[in-house]
């Protein structure tokens, strides 16, 4: 059996080209223990990228904290070799006149966190991250081509900058859910 980050390098075996890219939004019921479903939208592009090893449905999808927005990533085990790829040279072009890098880009963004999804696309949003976007009773999925936010509703709403479709799917989510923001 193939498990944590056996199955991640497992998975790394999709090709870049290979991989589906994520287009949609939905939004999903959070339970008291922190499971969620992907929504439709989203979850036949996640099945494709990350299927299990063992073929049955379901796989594996790694959730982080979004390097600068008080949301979530989520993305496929093979999209950490072009994270990977992208904080190595931003650490190479960190280096300095003494030759030292800055640690802190890998300590800030590798902070993934590999969970299995079942064929329906439940999974268990991780503890830290999941409080730290301050996800609580519902969860708003928004693809972005490479990998999956994660919102809570309310949140995303009230932070500035955010392209106004997106907050307006939010919106519209939440309307036909009858979840009040």
């Amino acid at each position: 059996m193939v498990r944590g980050s056996e199955a991640v390098r497992a998975m790394c075996e999709v090709g870049v080209s290979e991989r589906g890219l994520y287009q949609g939004s939905g939004i999903g019921l959070v339970d008291d223990k922190g499971r969620v479903a992907i929504p439709n939208a989203l979850r036949s592009t996640l099945a494709q990228n990350a299927p299990r090893p063992d073929g049955k449905d379901g796989g594996t999808i790694i959730i982080a904290v979004h390097e600068t927005e008080r949301c979530l990533i989520a993305y496929d085990p093979g999209y950490v070799a072009v994270l990977k790829k992208e904080l190595d040279a931003r650490t190479e072009m960190s280096r300095g006149p003494d030759g030292r890098i800055d640690y802190n880009i890998k300590r800030d963004l590798a902070n993934g966190e590999a969970v299995p999804f079942d064929g329906s696309g439940r999974f268990i949003m991780p503890g830290f991250p999941r409080f730290h976007a301050g996800i609580t009773a519902h969860a708003f999925f928004w693809g972005t081509f490479d990998y999956i936010e994660i919102w809570d509703p309310k949140t995303l709403v009230e932070t500035p900058g955010l392209p106004a479709k997106m907050i307006s799917a939010a919106r519209f989510h939440c309307h036909e859910k009858g979840i009040a923001l």
